[in-house]
């Protein structure tokens, strides 16, 4: 029989799943996975669920219920002051992957090049190859997570159509800082490429602003600003994603969807557009209690002797095992946590492009978007088995 696609038939098994199957073999605590253990809120499940009685069941528009699209505009207004046309410059996706994947094919095409800043979430790279495109990595510096100038000068050239910007950033929890999105809008700006904006924790950051690079001048035309609801609502399982651009480019934006997708859930689109609309001590009270979690598992790894890298949002951060690991890698220490603590990490060189040069071996990432109760246990535990 001819093969399948050979790049997706050589993909080997990811971490992600190695650690999660460990994580129940060992009847772990998983602070692996980058979901809440908690429902998000009661309201906004409620309206989900009487939508569903409403008689409105078939498929949705093509780029989303006006009210959800009214609402994704009302949010980019009131948060950024940017002016969104609702009923032409925003496409609602089923999920933020998704859209993720809508914007890369309504942009780029094979043999382009396209710049990416490491660590970086593991779905890029693959929609990327089966895209055809040349990724062109560029490595933030530990422990501090800096952005290296000469390096990212370097990564854009004349083939370069569009980079991938994630920020508040999985897994490095960076949010990157004014004076390095200025960086970034002058190397977009004379290489005339697009950006696609992975802002999915845009809520999620903890006393430092996250600045869309959609508001700098210059860059309304060429950004795609992805947002997501299971993250700013804890409802991961829903898979609602939003995108806003020009109108030049959320029409092509659509038409990628359209062929992958065509409408996502309806009545799961009317909660979100409630969730949206929803005050701003809901936002300010959904990052502080995060903010409170985060602090919790940073100092008990601190007490553990664990150095921590700085975690200004997202719901992750990153711990230096170089004090414990006796020699090993990071994929051999989070494997031996699983089996010996009874906690469930992700090595960070996951996150690095295998093809590049060799990744960081000191790193693994936590998830603290767990009770709180949960990330006690799992310090005990670590505790325990380190001791």
């Amino acid at each position: 029989m001819k093969t399948p696609n050979r790049y997706l038939s050589s993909l080997p098994t990811t971490v992600f799943t190695v650690m999660s199957q460990l994580a129940v073999k060992h009847d772990a605590i998983n602070l692996g996975q980058g979901f809440p253990d908690t429902e998000g809120p009661a309201d906004i499940i409620a309206v989900a669920a009487e939508a569903l009685k409403d008689n409105r069941n078939q498929y949705a528009p093509l780029t989303g219920l006006p009210e959800l699209r009214e609402a994704v505009a009302a949010s980019n207004q009131r948060f950024y002051g940017l002016e969104i046309d609702p009923a032409t410059e925003v496409v609602v996706t089923s999920g933020a992957t998704e859209a993720l994947a809508a914007c890369l094919m309504a942009v780029v095409e094979a043999g382009d090049e396209v710049v990416l800043i490491e660590p970086l979430y593991d779905t890029y790279l693959p929609m990327l190859k089966l895209i055809g495109a040349v990724p062109k990595c560029v490595r933030l510096q530990p422990p501090h997570w800096d952005l290296p100038e000469k390096e990212l000068r370097a990564a854009f050239g004349p083939k370069t159509k569009a980079m991938i910007l994630n920020s508040p950033m999985n897994p490095a929890g960076k949010v990157f800082s004014r004076a390095e999105l200025d960086l970034i809008a002058e190397l977009v700006r004379d290489h005339d490429a697009y950006v696609v904006c992975d802002e999915v924790y845009e809520h999620l950051t903890f006393h430092v602003k996250h600045s869309p690079l959609m508001t700098l001048p210059d860059m309304r035309e060429r950004c795609m600003r992805i947002g997501s609801a299971g993250k700013s609502f804890s409802l991961t399982g829903w898979k609602v994603g939003y995108v806003t651009a020009s109108a030049a480019l959320a029409s092509v934006i659509a038409k990628a969807h359209q062929v992958m997708v065509f409408a996502t859930a309806p009545n799961l689109q009317r909660a979100v557009a409630h969730g949206l609309n929803k005050d701003d001590e809901y936002y300010q009270g959904l990052s502080a209690d995060l903010e409170l979690r985060r602090d919790l598992l940073r100092n008990g790894l601190h007490r553990l002797g664990f150095e921590t890298l700085p975690a200004d949002g997202s719901y992750f951060i990153v711990a230096d095992i170089t004090g414990h690991a006796q020699g090993r890698t990071d994929v051999e220490f989070a494997k031996w946590l699983v089996e010996q603590a009874g906690v469930a990490t992700i090595p960070v060189s996951a996150f690095y492009d295998p093809e590049g040069p060799a990744a960081p071996q000191n790193l693994i990432r936590f998830a603290f978007c767990k009770k709180p109760e949960i990330l006690e246990e799992a310090l005990s535990r670590l505790e325990k088995a380190l001791s």
